[in-house]
């Protein structure tokens, strides 16, 4: 009987020992298991592939040729980019379809906005849901948005237009005149202060001379005329820079209807549409403004870079944007967070038929 005692308890004892020893590393192992699972999903990145890219209105060659850009862009990361916008640009129609893409809770939106205050209920609501919110083109207030793709700013606007009728007028440089848009118009007045200043302090415009700024209020047919009484005041006259859409149109005309091409040239802010026949005569050889397709190209890659965590809204964080290189969020008092495209582009023969807006 002691035996047998003995022998039941020596059992016992073995089978609890067994089982205490079973427990405890099988224990450990599954912890260790889960903090190592844990651990990777921290690590690994979300994965967003779908975006928007939402001009102010469809059927505007400006925001088509942006589309392109965007597409580029789509290629090289590996995502999809759907170009959706309204018929006409409208607040209330595009928050309509800003409201439905939250709904499907895509990755990301770049919006060209149609008004700046009126979008910022929407933008908050889209980043409240999680999505990326990168205005380019037009911007949503900086509430309404995590960060904005800017064109260009003011010192870069008014050095790629000296730069431009630097080389126009040679190296020997010589007589230059500005013909604006209104003597109000706060852009304008911006641009032209910063030309002077960079002509009276630059060692490189050292050899132009700024004789005269004229208006031509935004209408053709003063510009036109504006850039005549130029020709006949002054007639050494190089390069007359109109930093406006419309004066330097009418400028070109001028120049090539006074049988002027290859004596006076004329340079500024311009679309390719306008300008082209221009640029093939000779009477404005070049002219810039940002070309939309990078300007979207940058937007996406920004987009992308804020949904999947590369990047945050927060001032000094850096990313590469493909073939444009690397950029640098910034903050401005005014702009909020935002990211300078750079230099406007400089449009000539070699490419202006390459753009259709």
């Amino acid at each position: 009987m002691k035996f047998r005692i003995f022998t039941i308890a020596s059992i016992l004892m073995v089978i609890l020992s067994l089982g205490l020893a079973a427990c405890g590393p099988q224990e450990e192992a599954t912890e260790a298991v889960v903090e190592e699972t844990e651990e990777e999903v921290v690590e690994e990145a979300p994965t967003c592939e779908n975006y928007v890219l939402v001009p102010k209105n469809l059927g505007n060659p400006y925001f088509d040729t942006g589309n392109v850009g965007a597409q580029e862009a789509a290629g090289e990361l590996g995502i999809t980019v759907l170009y959706q916008g309204s018929a006409t640009a409208d607040a209330t129609e595009q928050i309509t379809l800003l409201n439905s893409l939250i709904a499907q809770n895509v990755c990301g939106l770049a919006i060209s906005a149609n008004d700046a205050d009126a979008l910022v209920p929407t933008g908050q609501a889209a980043m409240d849901a999680g999505i990326a919110v990168v205005t380019w083109d037009s911007a949503i207030a900086p509430a309404g948005r995590d960060i904005h793709i800017n064109q260009a700013e003011l010192a870069g606007i008014a050095q790629i237009q000296l730069d431009m009728a630097s080389r126009l007028a040679g190296e020997d440089g010589g007589q230059i005149a500005i013909l604006s848009a209104t003597s109000t118009a706060p852009n304008q007045n911006a641009w032209i202060a910063a030309m002077e200043e960079m002509l009276a302090s630059e060692e490189a415009y050292a050899n132009l001379e700024l004789v005269e700024t004229v208006y031509g209020d935004d209408d053709d047919t003063k510009s036109y005329n504006e850039a005549q009484s130029l020709f006949t005041k002054y007639p050494d006259l190089e390069v007359i820079i109109a930093p406006t859409t419309v004066g330097i149109a009418a400028s070109a005309r001028a120049v090539t209807d006074a049988d002027l091409i290859g004596q006076v040239f004329v340079t500024g802010l311009g679309t390719p549409n306008q300008m082209r026949e221009y640029v093939k005569n000779g009477s404005s050889p070049e002219f810039a403004l940002w070309n939309p397709a990078d300007l979207a190209y940058l937007a996406v890659y920004t987009t992308h870079a804020l949904a999947t965590g590369e990047i945050t809204a927060e001032a000094g964080q850096t990313f590469t944007a493909g073939r444009l290189g690397e950029y640098t969020v910034q903050d401005d008092p005014e702009l909020g967070l935002n990211v300078l495209l750079g230099l406007p582009f400089v449009y000539n023969a070699d490419n202006i038929d390459d753009f259709d807006w």
